[in-house]
């Protein structure tokens, strides 16, 4: 069962984000933070995933700040747009919508939240865990994302790269690892975007064996 359900940050700003129910009173929360795709069918099955596996499961939709409605596909001009509105959006804004999500999210199951992004939302799902206090945080290959090595985590964190990735340099992972040790990294024979079946890069593989300890990390931190 899902629905649309609207949001407001700290700053007034109204967005809407796509919840996912369990069938049965959740055992947790999560927050699913989007690709630069917007909050599209793949997001959207990632959080019906998670709602099977027992969480409420809530999708903020970050581009609102931009253009309600953007839902975008992998290829051609909608990658180009994606690329576009990447650029015009403010971390910390979007940051603030995702605490929107997780007060929510909290209000909704009086339960612990955590937090998991993709690409884009991968390196916000680190922000998430070092500016706000999610109980937990997984991301996936996340961009750019030793520009904020030096920003402590406040909750457990586990994150997910591919070897293959053209996108984000070891070096750029190095300097989490250097920073924060106690970090779980996980690196798979894939590439960028390997969770995600719509994509060319998708790895079967990779994409279970994340996904597994994703689970179980989350289950080990929220539950």
């Amino acid at each position: 069962m899902s629905k649309y359900i609207k949001l407001c940050a700290a700053d007034q700003h109204e967005l809407s984000a796509y919840v996912a129910l369990p069938a049965r009173e959740p055992m947790a929360a999560l927050v699913v933070v989007q690709e630069i795709f917007g909050v599209n069918a793949h997001i959207r099955a990632v959080a019906d995933s998670y709602a099977k596996d027992g969480f409420l499961a809530v999708a903020p939709a970050l581009f609102d700040r931009i253009q309600p409605g953007i839902e975008l596909g992998y290829d051609g001009a909608d990658r180009e747009r994606a690329v576009s509105l990447r650029a015009k959006l403010d971390p910390d804004k979007a940051v603030a919508d995702i605490q929107a999500a997780l007060d929510y999210a909290v209000t909704a199951t009086e339960k612990n939240v955590g937090v998991i992004g993709y690409c884009f939302g991968g390196t916000l799902a680190w922000l998430a865990a070092t500016r706000l206090h999610p109980s937990a945080a997984v991301g996936y290959y996340g961009g750019r994302i030793g520009n904020y090595a030096g920003e402590k985590p406040s909750c457990p964190v586990m994150l997910h790269f591919g070897k293959e990735d053209t996108h984000i340099p070891a070096e750029e992972v190095e300097k989490v690892h250097a920073a924060h040790p106690e970090v779980e990294i996980y690196w798979y024979d894939a590439g960028h975007a390997f969770n995600c079946d719509a994509r060319s890069s998708y790895n079967a593989a990779a994409a279970k064996e994340a996904r597994e300890r994703s689970l179980g990390f989350l289950k080990k931190h929220l539950v």
